[in-house]
């Protein structure tokens, strides 16, 4: 039985995943694992969920000490990690344009420098040699896009776009305010990001929801915990794919014309709820948010709110650990790094403040095969954390050089890391 066998079984018996999961035998398991990674072991040893409210909901926040002199984050043998760029403020997000241009969104949640940096490798070294003020005075600024002549940027309230020419150093303009979008929101859900698709005739809008589960009711959300699309102008808005309660990350997996996501999930259901993840988007597809997750398993602080959109609540895809905040999101398209890493992807994780014991703070890697997920998740930077009680940084965002290295944001360090094979 393959997944999307044993979800839709689990629908039509009326069982939730977590639920059905205790209805397949040890056997069945062990033969399912023969199968491979599409078979319903691996779905049900990631979805073998706690009931909500099984531990405590606990706040936990560790110091964020900055890195001291000499350390750094570790990679796998063969990989070495140098700092790419240091003295950042808040640098959570990247951004490479077709000449190879680095574009740095510096933004945060209680301070924001609200501006974008570029840095520019001259002699493709590895260390950029030029370092600008690109734009400022911006709005918690992270989604980035060069197409059509035109640099856009996502700030928090809207899509903005401004006339740009391939290696300008700086943009002065006001812009042009295409899209409005609705600004602010609790658990830091500020961030817009951007993504184009193949022949630049649509871009993506991440929009995270204004609260953990419709706290404030369901109109405070409207166009939120969505993907949004858009034609390059900002019109022809339509909602591409809705439930997903805080996306951030997104990019196209190779040699597919399928958009992936890495989604935040929400809060204060336990240690083990809910599992964040990365998930194919189905155009029109609903993920669940706020009434069910990981499929049909209704949120017992909406129950009986809305059983039609629980009952068709999609699976995503990968589950990526509960709480680790997972942002950054690039599939690994390059031919540098070692052949299991090719066509899979690497996830930036935050790291957890809802957890008992802290998870995330890392960057993992998600093997693919063919377009499809073809492993568990894997640790690939490691490092961030001292202790329970203090960590050198937080990665976020995650991006692929043209070089075949790999770029990590560390915007608590207020560093980028360059991860590069040997």
């Amino acid at each position: 039985m393959k997944t999307n066998q044993f979800a839709l079984f689990c629908l039509l018996t009326g069982f939730s995943i977590a639920g059905c999961n205790s209805k397949v035998s040890e056997k069945e398991k062990e033969a399912a694992r023969q199968e491979g990674p599409d078979s319903v072991a691996t779905l049900t040893d990631n979805l073998n969920l706690p009931a909500p409210f099984e531990t405590k909901s606990v706040e936990h926040r560790p110091e964020e000490a900055g890195w001291p002199e000499g350390k750094m984050p570790t990679a796998p043998a063969g990989f070495t990690v140098t700092k790419f760029a240091d003295k950042l403020e808040s640098p959570r997000w990247s951004y490479i344009a077709p000449n190879g241009d680095i574009f740095v969104a510096e933004s945060g949640t209680q301070k924001s420098a609200d501006r974008i940096t570029l840095l520019r490798d001259v002699n493709k070294d590895g260390k950029p040699e030029m370092r600008e003020i690109f734009m400022e005075k911006l709005k918690r600024p992270l989604g980035m896009l060069v197409l059509n002549n035109y640099f856009y940027v996502a700030n928090t309230d809207g899509l903005y776009r401004y006339p740009y020419k391939l290696g300008e150093t700086r943009i002065t303009g006001k812009g042009q305010k295409i899209v409005e979008l609705p600004a602010g929101g609790y658990n830091n859900h500020w961030t817009r990001n951007l993504i184009a698709n193949a022949d630049g005739s649509k871009i993506y809008i991440s929009v995270g929801s204004a609260s953990n589960v419709a706290d404030h009711g369901i109109e405070e959300e409207k166009r939120r915990a969505n993907i949004l699309e858009v034609n390059p102008d900002g019109t022809g808005e339509r909602i591409y794919a809705s439930g997903l309660r805080n996306p951030v990350g997104m990019d196209w997996a190779p040699g597919t014309n399928t958009l992936w996501t890495a989604v935040n999930e929400r809060d204060k259901l336990g240690d083990e709820l809910v599992p964040d993840y990365i998930t194919s988007v189905k155009e029109g597809g609903f993920y669940g948010w706020p009434y069910a997750y990981f499929g049909p398993n209704e949120d017992p602080r909406r129950k009986g709110e809305n059983p039609e959109l629980v009952a068709k609540t999609i699976v995503p895809d990968v589950p990526v650990g509960s709480h680790t905040a997972s942002l950054g999101l690039a599939f690994y398209d390059k031919t540098k790094f070692p052949a299991k890493y090719h066509h899979g992807a690497f996830v930036g994780q935050h790291g957890s403040w809802n957890r008992s014991t802290l998870a995330g703070y890392k960057v993992v890697f998600v093997p693919f095969k063919d377009g499809k997920p073809a492993g568990k998740p894997e640790d690939f930077l490691t490092g961030f954390v001292e202790s329970e009680k203090k960590v050198y940084g937080r990665p976020a965002g995650v991006t692929v050089m043209d070089d075949g290295s790999l770029l990590v944001n560390d915007d608590s360090g207020g560093t980028i890391w360059r991860v590069a094979a040997r």
